[in-house]
């Protein structure tokens, strides 16, 4: 028996769920990177207004609603596996609401120029969905024909004929929210273990030039599951399951300042960004107020809001200064981030319209740094956020 348990004996799994607060099984490819989980569980126990007759206080009724919320962090690592989705694709899924696209990767043709990119065959990509080449990660902005499509800003090196294309998982928003479960394993195995099952993310956000590339989900949970008071049924189990064996986990993880930023109305690559951050919030409610339901039946996402803050270093040319104008004139930029430079390390978000509000100068260093804050994304339908490894 140890004295303590070390904080840093503990693995994380996240897995979808194919029925709302039924853990799926999980195996070892399930495994994500996670910095720190933090769930509040909370009784939602209303004040008693009977006369007892004395002073003390009788206690709570059992069986009160529960209330549960979690932060969850971790760390972008390589896309070892590419032929199937991110450990913690799930977790997007469950941010954005769509499905996983994979792309299976291609050879370009001949007459690649500019923003055009020519595959040798039919290349079966949907508009929003990402490319790779050379380390660098792009999305599909419109489809010209069968062969050729248009992509949002210029490979720097435009692929040559026969040139191989890289695989891409891509994550597009959807009207309606997936449910995650996520499993929280801890050494010793005597120690009691959890699962966090009919999770929904309500907030989901990237920063940009931190120490190293993170991802952060916040949000509510259906309840929580432990193997110290575990019950048959709980999570839709027969009982607590073992965690899973027999895989070595890829620790490489990206340095937070590898990566490009594209923006303004024809998106230029900017090399004076010093921080960034996107937000995505779902504004998330759960079915939790019903007569009769101990624990929330479903998920239920409001309007959904994608912002964007970034700071930058003020200068004199031309792009610079077409962002300005761009926020005084309230007109649309694009934006595009890419994570990592190294094939299998990538990670791509794309803002096809997003009106830049006025930046704050920022004149107490020694040079001039913009803040612009709270710049909202827009779009049509289901189309104004994309993210997408490579």
């Amino acid at each position: 028996m140890s004295c303590y348990i070390a904080s840093n004996n503990n693995r994380f799994y996240a897995a979808a769920e194919e029925i709302y607060g039924v853990a799926p099984a999980i195996g070892a490819g399930n495994r994500i990177p996670a910095v720190k989980l933090a769930i509040k569980q909370v009784l939602e126990r209303p004040e008693r207004k009977d006369k007892t007759g004395t002073r003390t206080f009788a206690g709570y009724p059992g069986r009160l609603r529960k209330e549960t919320s979690f932060e969850l962090r971790t760390y972008m690592t390589a896309w070892s596996n590419q032929t199937q989705e991110p450990s913690y694709g799930p977790l997007f899924e469950a941010a954005l609401g769509g499905a996983c696209r994979l792309y299976g990767g291609g050879t370009a043709g001949a007459g690649c120029e500019g923003r055009t990119l020519v595959c040798d065959g039919p290349h079966g990509l949907e508009v929003g969905q990402a490319v790779s080449f050379g380390g660098e990660i792009r999305f599909v902005a419109a489809l010209i024909d069968g062969q050729r499509v248009l992509l949002n800003a210029p490979f720097s090196v435009t692929p040559g004929p026969g040139s191989p294309l890289g695989k891409t998982a891509t994550y597009l928003p959807a009207e309606g929210l997936r449910s995650a479960s996520i499993f929280d394993y801890w050494s010793p195995a005597a120690a009691v273990q959890r699962i966090l099952y009919g999770a929904g993310i309500d907030k989901m956000q990237v920063r940009v030039n931190g120490d190293y590339h993170e991802f952060r989900f916040t949000g509510m949970a259906k309840d929580l599951a432990d193997s110290a008071t575990f019950e048959t049924g709980q999570a839709g189990l027969s009982s607590f399951p073992p965690e899973p064996q027999g895989f070595e986990f890829d620790y490489s993880i990206i340095p937070g300042h590898l990566g490009q930023a594209w923006l303004g109305p024809m998106a230029e690559r900017f090399f004076t960004i010093t921080a960034a951050e996107v937000t995505l919030d779902n504004d998330l409610d759960m079915r939790a107020r019903e007569f009769g339901a101990l624990t929330p039946r479903c998920l239920v996402p409001g309007m959904r809001k994608v912002t964007v803050d970034f700071s930058l270093y003020g200068r004199d040319d031309e792009a610079t200064v077409a962002l300005y104008q761009a926020a005084q004139q309230q007109s649309p930029i694009e934006v595009m981030f890419q994570l990592g430079e190294a094939p299998g390390q990538l990670f791509g978000m794309y803002l096809k319209s997003v009106i830049p509000e006025a930046p704050e100068f920022d004149d107490s260093e020694t040079k001039l740094e913009w803040h612009f804050r709270g710049c909202r994304a827009q779009g049509t339908m289901g189309d104004e956020f994309v993210v997408a490894f490579g």
